[in-house]
């Protein structure tokens, strides 16, 4: 009998070549590649759209969507590539681009499987989130795996499964020494950007907490977006390495140092579809800590009607599967569960919420004091947690660390080492909403005023956002100021107040007489 392989029956395994042409689209993240309908690829091939296609460079490889243009665009024997396409395959103009069929992408059965109620095991939820670190799902298989998981709940398996596999996707760092500390919002609440005030606390007082933050996900302004605004955050592994060494802390972008790389991914989608489920979300969490070394966490949830977490119970079922997570990991953790009813601080949006930081770091007179009060909160537990305080005394030491001004001298020089501190942006159009009578202010919607200030610009326009001037159970006369609007074109503004005018109800008042 004669064996058939490769060699004995012609299988050619070349791939079909075509001239590259930079056509100058973004789209983003996702990786897009245009040819004529006509093409002698696409009919050979049988390429249709949205089909996916491999395509080969060099050693250089992408899988990307095709699209299809009739003609005008593209020459025969051309192919049009997305800029970050192009810059993937480091390709050049007129250089052939190889064209074939991509191996089927295996780990997507797995994600069916998880629509129709299977659960993930430790080989598909590496196999997946494989997949996703090579770019090889599409956005739309990207939104069918978050909607999989937020429609059938993660178990605590799956979790421990999926923050493994996130873990391993990527770097890992280590110190050699601990503790190694870190803290986290849950998130869902306007305003609230303790992190770069704790980390200036915590590594005054003798810690080392190598921060790593996410963009925004839902929210107008992530604490890697506020953050940026003061010193630079998209720091190698190299980079942060030194800085900490030189500081003791950091505040760095985890989607720069390659940290649980899938998860800068995943957020991209989730937040493009506002969905945050509890299990991703505790995977997201804690793999980025892992990943960065992290022994001890403080934890914290905000807790109301209009936060993430909306009630006490679904918060303390949180902070349960968090901590059994994080204990199968060896991961120390503490879980603040605290008021999430308004905002914190004034500022909703970067550069906005940047000044109420260095307004408590530099205390002054007319900071936030909510913000003062919680991130002293979190900072003293983290110095508990830590061992650097007995228990019970934290935060009278981060209250010192913060009061001296060793805290503020921490943060410049942590900045400094980041690349050099910055003067957050000033919008240059700005509109103040104003009590249409004498009132005292009831609820504040936090979901409505982050969508107002997302209207507005950010957090991609840095200084766009909202400013708050009043605060749950405030008096106001008529025509006192409830907040304002800031914007950088008057188009985002014009977004801003319609939506502000149709919706009434972002604060409640009860009128005075």
């Amino acid at each position: 009998m004669v064996q058939l392989s490769d060699k004995n029956i012609g299988v050619n395994k070349s791939t079909s070549q075509l001239r590259a042409r930079r056509i100058g689209v973004e789209t983003q993240h996702e990786h897009v590649v245009f040819m004529r309908e006509d093409c002698h690829v696409c009919k050979s091939e049988g390429f249709s759209v949205p089909a996916r296609v491999l395509l080969t460079r060099g050693i250089k490889t992408q899988t990307a969507r095709l699209m299809h243009v009739k003609n005008g665009l593209l020459e025969n024997g051309e192919i049009g590539l997305a800029e970050i396409t192009w810059q993937a395959l480091d390709a050049h103009e007129g250089g052939h681009i190889g064209v074939s069929h991509p191996q089927p992408l295996a780990s997507f059965h797995q994600v069916r499987g998880k629509v129709y109620g299977k659960r993930l095991d430790a080989a598909s939820a590496s196999a997946i989130i494989e997949d996703i670190v090579a770019k090889r799902y599409s956005d739309v298989e990207l939104a069918a795996f978050i909607t999989a998981c937020s429609a059938r709940a993660l178990n605590h398996d799956e979790i421990v499964a999926l923050t493994h596999a996130m873990v391993q996707s990527g770097d890992q760092l280590s110190w050699g020494r601990q503790p190694i500390v870190d803290k986290h919002c849950v998130g869902g609440l306007p305003g609230n950007r303790t992190t770069p005030i704790v980390v200036a606390i915590v590594a005054a007082a003798g810690l080392i907490i190598p921060k790593t933050s996410s963009r925004a996900i839902t929210s107008p302004a992530g604490t890697a977006d506020t953050m940026e605004t003061l010193a630079p955050v998209s720091l190698s592994v190299e980079q942060m390495q030194r800085v900490v060494k030189a500081e003791g802390g950091c505040i760095a972008w985890g989607g720069a140092v390659r940290l649980s790389p899938a998860d800068d991914t995943l957020i991209r989608v989730e937040r493009a579809l506002d969905l945050d489920s509890e299990g991703q979300l505790i995977a997201s969490v804690l793999s980025k800590k892992i990943a960065a070394g992290s022994t001890h966490v403080v934890i914290d949830i905000p807790v109301g009607p209009t936060a993430k977490v909306r009630s006490t119970q679904k918060a303390e079922h949180l902070a349960k599967s968090l901590t059994a997570v994080a204990n199968t990991f060896g991961l120390k953790t503490s879980i603040i569960i605290s008021d999430g009813l308004q905002p914190v601080g004034r500022g909703i949006g970067p550069a906005l919420e940047a000044r109420d930081v260095l307004a408590v770091l530099q205390n002054k007179t007319d900071a936030p004091q909510d913000l003062r009060s919680r991130s002293i909160l979190l900072a003293g537990a983290i110095l508990e947690l830590g061992e650097l305080a007995h228990v019970g005394a934290g935060i009278r030491l981060a209250e010192e660390v913060l009061e001296n001004g060793n805290a503020w001298t921490k943060f410049q020089r942590i900045c400094a080492a980041q690349g050099g501190m910055r003067e957050p942006p000033t919008a240059p159009h700005t509109f103040t909403v104003e009590a249409e009578h004498a009132a005292q202010v009831l609820e504040i919607d936090n979901r409505k005023l982050a969508k107002a200030a997302k209207l507005a610009g950010a957090p991609d326009a840095k200084a766009a956002g909202i400013t708050m001037h009043v605060r749950l159970g405030d008096v106001l006369t008529s025509g006192q100021p409830v907040f304002t609007l800031h914007t950088e074109s008057l188009g985002e503004m014009d977004y801003a107040r319609e939506y502000v005018n149709s919706n009434p109800d972002i604060i409640k008042f009860a009128v005075v007489t």
